[in-house]
Protein backbone atom coordinates (compact mmCIF):
# COMPACT_ATOMS: atom_id res chain seq x y z
CA UNK A 1 0.00 0.00 0.00
CA UNK A 2 1.07 3.39 -0.81
CA UNK A 3 1.90 5.47 2.23
CA UNK A 4 5.24 7.46 1.40
CA UNK A 5 5.53 11.06 1.05
CA UNK A 6 9.03 11.36 -1.54
CA UNK A 7 11.13 14.54 -1.20
CA UNK A 8 13.17 14.95 -4.57
CA UNK A 9 16.73 16.82 -4.66
CA UNK A 10 19.50 16.64 -6.35
CA UNK A 11 22.91 16.09 -5.13
CA UNK A 12 25.10 19.22 -4.58
CA UNK A 13 24.83 23.17 -5.00
CA UNK A 14 24.94 25.73 -2.37
CA UNK A 15 21.22 25.17 -1.59
CA UNK A 16 22.26 22.42 0.99
CA UNK A 17 23.51 22.29 4.23
CA UNK A 18 25.85 19.95 5.56
CA UNK A 19 23.96 17.08 6.24
CA UNK A 20 23.65 16.95 2.23
CA UNK A 21 20.02 18.46 2.11
CA UNK A 22 18.42 21.93 1.67
CA UNK A 23 18.29 22.85 4.77
CA UNK A 24 14.14 23.05 4.96
CA UNK A 25 13.79 19.42 3.95
CA UNK A 26 14.47 17.67 6.64
CA UNK A 27 12.26 19.84 8.84
CA UNK A 28 9.40 19.11 6.77
CA UNK A 29 10.53 15.37 6.46
CA UNK A 30 10.48 15.32 10.37
CA UNK A 31 7.21 16.85 10.97
CA UNK A 32 5.29 14.31 8.61
CA UNK A 33 7.05 11.89 10.64
CA UNK A 34 5.91 13.27 14.16
CA UNK A 35 2.45 13.23 12.56
CA UNK A 36 2.53 9.54 12.20
CA UNK A 37 3.49 9.69 8.06
CA UNK A 38 6.23 8.29 6.53
CA UNK A 39 8.29 10.44 4.57
CA UNK A 40 12.21 10.21 3.10
CA UNK A 41 14.15 12.09 0.64
CA UNK A 42 15.65 10.87 -2.77
CA UNK A 43 17.94 12.23 -4.79
CA UNK A 44 16.93 12.29 -8.60
CA UNK A 45 19.66 10.63 -10.76
CA UNK A 46 18.92 10.33 -14.79
CA UNK A 47 21.09 7.07 -14.18
CA UNK A 48 18.40 5.87 -12.12
CA UNK A 49 15.16 7.05 -13.00
CA UNK A 50 14.08 4.26 -13.86
CA UNK A 51 14.70 2.70 -10.38
CA UNK A 52 13.54 5.90 -8.94
CA UNK A 53 10.46 5.70 -10.65
CA UNK A 54 9.56 2.22 -9.85
CA UNK A 55 10.39 2.91 -5.92
CA UNK A 56 8.08 5.98 -6.02
CA UNK A 57 4.97 4.74 -8.03
CA UNK A 58 4.94 1.27 -5.47
CA UNK A 59 5.84 2.93 -2.76
CA UNK A 60 4.75 6.90 -2.93
CA UNK A 61 1.29 8.36 -2.18
CA UNK A 62 2.54 11.73 -3.11
CA UNK A 63 5.74 13.53 -4.00
CA UNK A 64 7.48 17.18 -3.14
CA UNK A 65 9.55 18.68 -5.45
CA UNK A 66 12.67 20.64 -4.36
CA UNK A 67 14.47 20.60 -7.08
CA UNK A 68 14.90 23.42 -9.50
CA UNK A 69 14.46 22.49 -12.73
CA UNK A 70 16.21 25.27 -14.53
CA UNK A 71 19.26 23.72 -12.84
CA UNK A 72 19.21 20.32 -14.45
CA UNK A 73 20.74 19.39 -17.72
CA UNK A 74 17.91 16.38 -17.56
CA UNK A 75 15.20 18.76 -16.92
CA UNK A 76 12.45 16.90 -19.62
CA UNK A 77 13.21 13.59 -17.98
CA UNK A 78 12.79 14.68 -14.78
CA UNK A 79 9.44 16.38 -15.71
CA UNK A 80 8.24 13.04 -17.46
CA UNK A 81 9.10 11.15 -14.77
CA UNK A 82 6.71 13.04 -12.07
CA UNK A 83 4.10 13.07 -15.41
CA UNK A 84 4.57 9.17 -14.91
CA UNK A 85 4.03 9.49 -11.47
CA UNK A 86 0.58 11.81 -11.53
CA UNK A 87 -0.38 9.39 -14.25
CA UNK A 88 0.14 6.47 -11.92
CA UNK A 89 -1.46 8.51 -8.80
CA UNK A 90 1.17 9.35 -6.87
CA UNK A 91 -0.03 13.58 -5.87
CA UNK A 92 2.06 15.59 -7.28
CA UNK A 93 3.01 18.58 -5.57
CA UNK A 94 3.18 20.23 -7.68
CA UNK A 95 2.66 18.46 -10.76
CA UNK A 96 5.03 19.18 -13.54
CA UNK A 97 2.80 21.07 -15.79
CA UNK A 98 1.60 23.07 -13.03
CA UNK A 99 5.53 23.54 -11.68
CA UNK A 100 5.76 24.83 -15.72
CA UNK A 101 2.45 27.04 -15.83
CA UNK A 102 2.97 29.08 -12.27
CA UNK A 103 6.87 28.91 -12.62
CA UNK A 104 7.80 30.36 -16.10
CA UNK A 105 7.52 34.21 -16.58
CA UNK A 106 5.22 33.98 -19.71
CA UNK A 107 2.85 33.54 -17.07
CA UNK A 108 1.96 36.98 -16.74
CA UNK A 109 1.16 36.59 -20.72
CA UNK A 110 -1.12 33.60 -19.65
CA UNK A 111 -2.83 35.58 -16.94
CA UNK A 112 -3.49 39.43 -19.12
CA UNK A 113 -7.42 38.53 -19.44
CA UNK A 114 -7.42 39.06 -15.22
CA UNK A 115 -6.82 42.39 -13.82
CA UNK A 116 -3.52 41.62 -12.24
CA UNK A 117 -1.70 41.97 -15.30
CA UNK A 118 -1.57 44.87 -17.87
CA UNK A 119 -2.83 44.25 -21.50
CA UNK A 120 0.49 45.27 -22.83
CA UNK A 121 2.26 42.59 -21.59
CA UNK A 122 4.28 40.13 -25.10
CA UNK A 123 6.37 36.84 -24.51
CA UNK A 124 8.55 36.40 -27.38
CA UNK A 125 9.70 33.19 -28.33
CA UNK A 126 11.50 33.95 -31.41
CA UNK A 127 13.99 36.56 -32.43
CA UNK A 128 11.34 38.26 -35.67
CA UNK A 129 8.42 38.45 -33.08
CA UNK A 130 10.92 40.50 -30.73
CA UNK A 131 12.53 42.72 -33.62
CA UNK A 132 8.76 43.17 -34.45
CA UNK A 133 7.13 44.05 -31.30
CA UNK A 134 9.73 45.67 -28.63
CA UNK A 135 10.88 48.44 -30.68
CA UNK A 136 6.40 49.72 -30.94
CA UNK A 137 6.66 48.55 -27.16
CA UNK A 138 9.77 51.07 -26.13
CA UNK A 139 8.46 53.94 -28.05
CA UNK A 140 5.22 53.95 -25.46
CA UNK A 141 7.66 54.09 -22.36
CA UNK A 142 10.05 52.24 -20.26
CA UNK A 143 9.90 48.28 -20.41
CA UNK A 144 11.18 45.49 -18.45
CA UNK A 145 12.68 42.54 -20.08
CA UNK A 146 12.90 39.28 -18.09
CA UNK A 147 14.20 36.15 -19.23
CA UNK A 148 12.42 32.88 -18.57
CA UNK A 149 16.21 31.51 -17.14
CA UNK A 150 18.35 32.99 -14.19
CA UNK A 151 17.72 33.86 -10.97
CA UNK A 152 18.64 36.82 -8.64
CA UNK A 153 17.77 39.38 -11.46
CA UNK A 154 20.10 37.99 -13.69
CA UNK A 155 18.69 38.71 -17.48
CA UNK A 156 16.50 40.79 -16.32
CA UNK A 157 16.67 44.63 -17.63
CA UNK A 158 14.80 47.75 -17.25
CA UNK A 159 15.06 49.80 -20.71
CA UNK A 160 14.61 53.23 -21.59
CA UNK A 161 15.13 55.54 -24.58
CA UNK A 162 17.81 57.87 -23.44
CA UNK A 163 15.71 61.02 -25.60
CA UNK A 164 11.92 61.00 -25.84
CA UNK A 165 10.37 60.23 -29.14
CA UNK A 166 8.77 62.56 -31.32
CA UNK A 167 5.56 61.69 -32.87
CA UNK A 168 6.78 58.15 -33.64
CA UNK A 169 5.41 54.68 -32.70
CA UNK A 170 8.33 52.79 -33.02
CA UNK A 171 11.64 53.12 -31.74
CA UNK A 172 14.19 53.28 -34.13
CA UNK A 173 17.31 50.52 -34.12
CA UNK A 174 19.77 53.45 -34.09
CA UNK A 175 18.13 54.73 -30.89
CA UNK A 176 20.13 55.04 -27.70
CA UNK A 177 19.23 53.15 -24.94
CA UNK A 178 19.55 52.88 -21.18
CA UNK A 179 19.85 49.67 -19.65
CA UNK A 180 20.01 48.51 -16.18
CA UNK A 181 20.42 44.86 -15.35
CA UNK A 182 18.32 43.83 -11.82
CA UNK A 183 21.24 41.75 -10.63
CA UNK A 184 23.36 44.46 -9.35
CA UNK A 185 21.54 47.76 -10.89
CA UNK A 186 24.39 48.32 -13.23
CA UNK A 187 24.09 50.68 -16.12
CA UNK A 188 25.03 50.15 -19.47
CA UNK A 189 24.48 52.60 -22.66
CA UNK A 190 23.25 50.55 -26.12
CA UNK A 191 21.99 51.08 -29.61
CA UNK A 192 18.36 49.69 -29.73
CA UNK A 193 19.27 46.98 -32.62
CA UNK A 194 22.36 45.96 -30.92
CA UNK A 195 20.74 45.31 -27.62
CA UNK A 196 18.47 43.55 -29.28
CA UNK A 197 20.73 40.99 -31.10
CA UNK A 198 22.43 40.68 -27.43
CA UNK A 199 19.41 39.10 -26.33
CA UNK A 200 19.15 36.36 -28.53
CA UNK A 201 21.24 34.38 -25.70
CA UNK A 202 17.67 34.66 -23.68
CA UNK A 203 15.74 33.04 -26.27
CA UNK A 204 17.82 30.42 -28.04
CA UNK A 205 18.16 26.69 -26.64
CA UNK A 206 15.24 25.15 -24.96
CA UNK A 207 12.55 27.14 -22.79
CA UNK A 208 13.85 30.37 -24.00
CA UNK A 209 11.87 33.38 -24.24
CA UNK A 210 11.66 36.82 -22.99
CA UNK A 211 8.74 38.62 -21.59
CA UNK A 212 7.76 42.62 -22.19
CA UNK A 213 6.06 44.12 -19.44
CA UNK A 214 5.72 48.07 -18.70
CA UNK A 215 7.87 49.63 -16.09
CA UNK A 216 6.24 50.84 -13.06
CA UNK A 217 7.85 53.61 -11.41
CA UNK A 218 6.25 52.51 -7.55
CA UNK A 219 8.83 49.78 -7.45
CA UNK A 220 10.84 52.01 -5.73
CA UNK A 221 8.28 51.86 -2.96
CA UNK A 222 8.92 47.91 -2.71
CA UNK A 223 7.85 44.42 -4.36
CA UNK A 224 5.56 42.97 -2.51
CA UNK A 225 6.15 39.12 -2.60
CA UNK A 226 3.16 37.08 -0.61
CA UNK A 227 4.23 33.40 0.37
CA UNK A 228 1.31 30.92 -0.12
CA UNK A 229 0.76 27.50 0.91
CA UNK A 230 -1.82 25.90 -1.51
CA UNK A 231 -4.28 28.22 -1.03
CA UNK A 232 -3.60 30.06 2.01
CA UNK A 233 -1.13 33.35 2.79
CA UNK A 234 1.42 32.30 5.65
CA UNK A 235 3.23 35.74 5.45
CA UNK A 236 4.19 38.68 2.97
CA UNK A 237 7.89 40.16 2.21
CA UNK A 238 8.27 43.86 0.93
CA UNK A 239 11.12 44.24 -0.77
CA UNK A 240 12.45 47.40 -0.84
CA UNK A 241 15.25 48.61 -3.43
CA UNK A 242 18.34 50.69 -2.75
CA UNK A 243 18.13 54.33 -1.96
CA UNK A 244 20.44 55.13 -5.11
CA UNK A 245 19.29 57.02 -8.61
CA UNK A 246 18.63 53.64 -10.88
CA UNK A 247 18.01 51.03 -8.90
CA UNK A 248 14.75 48.88 -9.37
CA UNK A 249 16.12 45.43 -8.21
CA UNK A 250 14.32 43.94 -5.15
CA UNK A 251 16.74 41.41 -4.85
CA UNK A 252 18.95 41.06 -1.55
CA UNK A 253 22.07 40.82 -3.46
CA UNK A 254 21.56 43.85 -5.35
CA UNK A 255 21.38 45.94 -1.86
CA UNK A 256 17.35 45.68 -1.36
CA UNK A 257 15.83 45.94 1.86
CA UNK A 258 13.62 42.87 3.27
CA UNK A 259 10.44 43.38 5.70
CA UNK A 260 8.52 40.30 6.85
CA UNK A 261 5.04 40.96 7.04
CA UNK A 262 1.35 39.59 8.14
CA UNK A 263 -1.35 39.02 5.26
CA UNK A 264 -3.29 41.12 7.29
CA UNK A 265 -0.69 44.11 6.77
CA UNK A 266 -1.70 43.97 3.71
CA UNK A 267 -5.38 42.63 3.23
CA UNK A 268 -6.68 44.56 0.13
CA UNK A 269 -3.97 42.46 -2.14
CA UNK A 270 -4.54 39.51 -0.46
CA UNK A 271 -8.30 39.64 -0.32
CA UNK A 272 -7.94 40.33 -4.49
CA UNK A 273 -5.68 38.06 -4.98
CA UNK A 274 -7.67 35.08 -3.26
CA UNK A 275 -10.93 36.58 -5.30
CA UNK A 276 -9.01 35.90 -8.06
CA UNK A 277 -7.71 32.19 -7.45
CA UNK A 278 -10.21 30.07 -9.20
CA UNK A 279 -9.57 31.94 -12.53
CA UNK A 280 -5.62 32.09 -11.98
CA UNK A 281 -5.94 28.08 -11.80
CA UNK A 282 -8.41 27.78 -14.69
CA UNK A 283 -6.10 29.37 -16.95
CA UNK A 284 -2.67 27.94 -15.82
CA UNK A 285 -4.39 24.45 -16.67
CA UNK A 286 -6.74 23.91 -13.65
CA UNK A 287 -3.85 21.63 -11.35
CA UNK A 288 -4.18 21.74 -8.08
CA UNK A 289 -2.05 24.75 -6.55
CA UNK A 290 1.15 23.96 -5.76
CA UNK A 291 1.84 23.44 -2.49
CA UNK A 292 4.70 25.98 -1.75
CA UNK A 293 4.96 28.80 -4.05
CA UNK A 294 5.10 32.54 -4.56
CA UNK A 295 3.43 35.78 -6.43
CA UNK A 296 5.39 39.08 -6.49
CA UNK A 297 3.54 42.14 -6.97
CA UNK A 298 4.05 45.94 -7.36
CA UNK A 299 2.29 48.85 -6.95
CA UNK A 300 0.61 50.85 -9.61
CA UNK A 301 -1.96 54.31 -9.68
CA UNK A 302 -4.97 53.59 -11.92
CA UNK A 303 -7.18 55.44 -13.85
CA UNK A 304 -9.28 56.74 -10.46
CA UNK A 305 -5.91 57.39 -9.33
CA UNK A 306 -6.23 54.57 -6.80
CA UNK A 307 -3.64 52.11 -5.46
CA UNK A 308 -4.03 48.46 -7.59
CA UNK A 309 -1.23 45.73 -7.73
CA UNK A 310 0.34 44.14 -10.42
CA UNK A 311 1.69 40.97 -11.04
CA UNK A 312 5.29 40.66 -11.81
CA UNK A 313 5.93 37.08 -11.45
CA UNK A 314 5.38 33.56 -9.89
CA UNK A 315 7.44 31.14 -8.41
CA UNK A 316 6.50 27.44 -7.53
CA UNK A 317 9.61 25.25 -8.77
CA UNK A 318 11.41 24.94 -5.10
CA UNK A 319 10.80 27.90 -2.89
CA UNK A 320 12.54 27.98 0.15
CA UNK A 321 11.72 29.24 3.68
CA UNK A 322 15.34 28.43 5.78
CA UNK A 323 14.77 31.76 7.35
CA UNK A 324 11.33 30.44 8.98
CA UNK A 325 11.72 26.88 9.83
CA UNK A 326 9.02 26.68 12.20
CA UNK A 327 6.75 26.76 8.64
CA UNK A 328 7.84 23.25 8.19
CA UNK A 329 4.73 22.02 10.65
CA UNK A 330 2.01 23.78 8.53
CA UNK A 331 3.29 22.68 5.61
CA UNK A 332 3.05 19.07 6.85
CA UNK A 333 -0.43 20.35 7.29
CA UNK A 334 -1.22 21.24 3.95
CA UNK A 335 0.41 17.64 3.02
CA UNK A 336 -1.78 15.95 4.98
CA UNK A 337 -4.69 18.04 4.03
CA UNK A 338 -3.53 17.37 0.02
CA UNK A 339 -3.20 13.91 0.36
CA UNK A 340 -7.11 13.65 2.32
CA UNK A 341 -8.64 15.81 -0.19
CA UNK A 342 -7.45 13.73 -3.37
CA UNK A 343 -8.01 10.77 -0.94
CA UNK A 344 -11.43 11.52 -1.04
CA UNK A 345 -12.17 12.41 -4.74
CA UNK A 346 -10.94 9.29 -6.11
Amino acid sequence: MRSKVVFFEVQGGNDKGADGFRKDTMPMVNALKERGVDAEVIFYDKAREEEIYNYVSLNGIAYVSRINPGNLKEEQSYFQMLRRLCEDGVIGMPHPDAMIGYGSKDVLVKLKTTTLVPDDTFAYYDMENFRQQFPKSLAYGERVLKQNRGSTGEGIWRVQLVEALEGQDEAPLDAQIKCTEAKDNHVEYWQLGEFIDYCEQYIAGENGMIVDMRFLPRIKEGEIRLFMLRDKPFYVVHKKPAETEDAFSATLFSGAEYRYDTPEQWSNLVESFLSQLPEVRSLLGNYDLPLIWTADFILDTNEALEDEYILGEMNCSCVGFTSQLELAYDVAEEIIAAIKENTLTV
